[in-house]
């Protein structure tokens, strides 16, 4: 793969006079990406980075990912205002346990070589802790963006987190990894990890930025703190339902970062009518994760309902006799049916118009289902949520 390929959509390189010529020299180099098991999910914020792993690894180079199941317990505060919450380590193992199987669903598992930071700080002492912190001065990691406005702002910023990114630049020193891939908002710790290398004496690691893809709000970085995020895990039916609900400005982001589409397949794409290049955003993401079959499936199920206006063949069943003894009103069923986050939402929704029994506009959530004909109902709430109710 031509090396300037392997640059493609990085924000920062540091250090590519050396990487390029390392590349040039068809040298196997060591590829460094981390992530931090704080939620059960990698999410499409982490396929921008796999990807580029992925990248590396198509042309020969040797990729590492590192489950940071130690520095999870910390909690990276890079782009974060406040402090983290502590996971206990039972919650950072389950949340680790799952990753690897996702992981694989991008990467080369067969070329892929798999660490966890625990390996060296499980064991590591307080006395080489302390060594570790001679490495970085107080006015050096104030320069840090999130910590400057921390500080400024009488945030609370504790100690453990002063130490996140000396933690994860001795990662670097461990793998003898020769360039680091992170997001954007990674670039501080990933230069730490550079400047340990220098002060070990060994060559330092080149470091590789990707863009931070926005998430589902259109605003902040996909994230799972933030819960706007597309996860790897998600049913197919969720990553084409959620991809079709974001942004037209964000599309050609996505197209360009996940499917790592160029400019003049985006100039293309730009001249088709955004719903059908969301369409097939859509199908293609979903195809990467469920394969060609089921990716087509859930875009005829899409046409079905939004653009032929006609209900999904398949959706859940709810009985008013089975579900309800008493109070058999339409709050008290929708409520029973976990498709609504509580109460309020389903009043809302109401209250806007938004559910319809058989195409009608239900007016009331204390709408009395017994009173209805004992036939076969379809609901619908929103956009994507129907269901059929039965006598």
């Amino acid at each position: 793969m031509n090396a300037n390929k392997l640059l493609e959509n990085a924000e920062v390189v540091i250090g590519q006079e050396e990487l390029l010529e390392n590349l040039g020299k068809d040298s196997k180099l060591r590829i460094k990406f981390g992530v931090d098991p704080t939620r059960p999910d990698l999410t499409f914020g982490h396929l921008v980075v796999f990807n580029k792993l992925r990248q590396f690894q198509d042309a020969g180079h040797e990729a590492i990912l590192l489950i940071g199941d130690y520095t999870a317990r910390i909690g990276d505060p890079s782009g974060r205002s406040e402090l983290r919450p502590e996971l206990t380590e039972a919650e950072v193992e389950e949340n680790a346990s799952s990753y690897l199987d996702q992981a694989f669903k991008i990467l080369d598992e067969s070329k892929t070589v798999v660490r966890r930071n625990s390996e060296w700080f499980g064991t590591m002492s307080f006395a080489d802790a302390l060594t570790l912190t001679r490495s970085m001065t107080v006015a050096r990691m104030l320069e840090r963006d999130d910590f400057e406005k921390r500080f400024k702002s009488n945030q609370p910023i504790s100690m453990v987190e002063f130490m996140y990114p000396l933690i994860q630049g001795y990662d670097s020193i461990v793998l003898e990894s020769d360039v680091e891939l992170g997001g954007s908002d990674q670039l501080f710790n990933m230069l730490v990890g550079r400047n340990l290398q220098k002060e070990k004496g060994v060559i330092p690691q080149a470091v590789i930025t990707l863009p931070l893809l926005v998430g589902l709000d259109g605003a902040k970085k996909m994230s799972k703190s933030y819960d706007n995020y597309i996860a790897f895990n998600d049913s197919s039916k969720d990553i084409f339902g959620k991809v079709m609900s974001i942004s037209d400005e964000v599309m050609p982001d996505y197209y360009r970062l996940l499917l790592l589409k160029n400019e003049s397949e985006l100039k293309l794409l730009k001249q088709a009518h955004p719903m059908e290049s969301k369409k097939k955003l859509a199908r293609e993401l979903t195809a990467v994760f469920y394969g060609d079959e089921q990716a087509d499936k859930e875009l005829a199920a899409f046409a079905q309902v939004f653009s032929n206006r006609e209900d999904p063949d398949d959706m859940p069943e709810f009985s008013i006799s089975q579900i309800m003894a008493d109070a058999p009103t339409l709050l008290n069923l929708l409520a029973e049916s976990d498709l609504f986050e509580s109460k309020g939402e389903i009043r809302r929704l109401i209250k806007q118009g938004a559910v319809k029994i058989d195409g009608e506009k239900v007016e009331s959530p204390d709408l009395d289902l017994a009173g209805l004909p004992s036939k076969s109902l379809i609901l619908k709430a929103g956009k994507k949520i129907f269901l059929r109710i039965i006598p």
